[in-house]
């Protein structure tokens, strides 16, 4: 039987067509969209120009510069040793490794840091399939806590950016580990089991080695140098942009500087392959408030919170990063203040 043009069948298949044409359309118009910005910074090259020229441009690209290059090669070894511990390294070594006893577990999770590097980013899983696995929640928390801070790949990264201050590594390693030991005690004093709501199945869970591994590395790659990028242009804006007067007024106040030091921490999410780069470029302030800086960073700050809320539960990120705020501002002027 023929179908005529009023037929159901043509209007179904025009029906079904419609989104097929939504994403045609959408895909053209990002190509579009490209050009025309690039029509717009032709036609506009002359004031581009005079803008790049200026002083506090040229002090600005300087500085961004500057801080990417030097410290995305440490982030891309970081994300590749991050990711293959993740995927290849079985969670059952670690329950099998730590001592039984909850007391001596927490250090011990700390100190395995050192020989366990990976970012904050891949750390909040690994801590979750610690739980799940058996391993007592604060020994797991203390890990979480220490791993992006006193790993090979961080202290090293650190001795670069600080050439001339030795002692900033021994610092940012001991207030660090004090931090997520005090803090791994203290959940096991204080934590409660309704406050943590453990993750309910692995990360890789139904995917190869091997895509796993890529995975976890586009991942990390794509979030932590995302947030490099925001770093330097906030560390080159305080350069560059904001007036000297300011910085120096914070700088100038010892207790000032820290706190303004650790909010920044928090508000800039930095990775912590790459946060020491950022921390040495702010000169006007004391190595104790770039200590709190690299100390709270890795620890606590807005993508943190996020994953551990959906890692953990809104009523264990709710806890655990105020008092880890807080721990790790106090913990780091007391150390900075003996060893820097």
């Amino acid at each position: 039987m023929a179908i005529t043009k009023d037929s159901p069948p043509r209007a179904d298949r025009t029906d079904a067509a419609a989104p097929d044409d939504d994403r045609a359309a959408r895909h053209l118009n990002s190509p579009l969209l490209l050009t025309m910005l690039l029509v717009l910074a032709v036609a506009a090259q002359g004031p581009l120009r005079g803008a790049l020229a200026a002083p506090v441009t040229q002090s600005w690209m300087t500085v961004f510069v500057a801080v990417v290059v030097q410290a995305l090669p440490f982030l891309v070894l970081g994300v590749l040793l991050s990711a293959a511990i993740a995927v290849f390294v079985p969670p059952s070594f670690f329950a099998r490794a730590l001592p039984k006893r909850p007391a001596l577990a927490v250090p011990a999770a700390g100190l395995a840091g050192v020989v366990l590097p990976g970012c904050e980013c891949a750390s909040v899983p690994v801590a979750g399939a610690l739980v799940r696995r058996g391993v007592t929640p604060a020994a797991a928390l203390a890990f979480l806590l220490s791993a992006p801070a006193i790993n090979p790949i961080v202290l090293t990264a650190t001795a670069v950016a600080f050439p001339g201050d030795a002692e900033m590594v021994l610092a940012r390693f001991a207030a660090s580990l004090l931090v997520a030991c005090a803090m791994g005690w203290l959940w096991q004093r204080l934590g409660r089991g309704e406050w943590m709501r453990p993750p309910e199945r692995p990360s890789y869970e139904g995917q190869g080695k091997g895509a796993a591994f890529w995975g976890s590395v586009r991942h990390d790659v794509m979030h932590a140098g995302g947030f490099l990028v925001v770093g330097a242009m906030a560390a080159a804006t305080l350069k560059a942009v904001v007036p000297a007067t300011w910085l120096n007024a914070a700088a100038d106040n010892p207790l000032v500087a820290v706190l303004a030091l650790a909010v920044l921490a928090v508000l800039l999410s930095i990775c912590s392959e790459a946060d020491a780069f950022v921390a040495a470029s702010l000169t006007q302030f004391s190595l104790t408030a770039r200590l709190a800086f690299l100390v709270v960073g890795p620890m606590i700050d807005l993508k943190l919170f996020a994953m551990q809320t959906a890692t953990f539960g809104r009523a264990f990120a709710l806890r655990f990063a105020p008092v880890t705020f807080v721990l790790a501002i106090a913990v780091s002027a007391l150390v900075g203040t003996v060893l820097l």
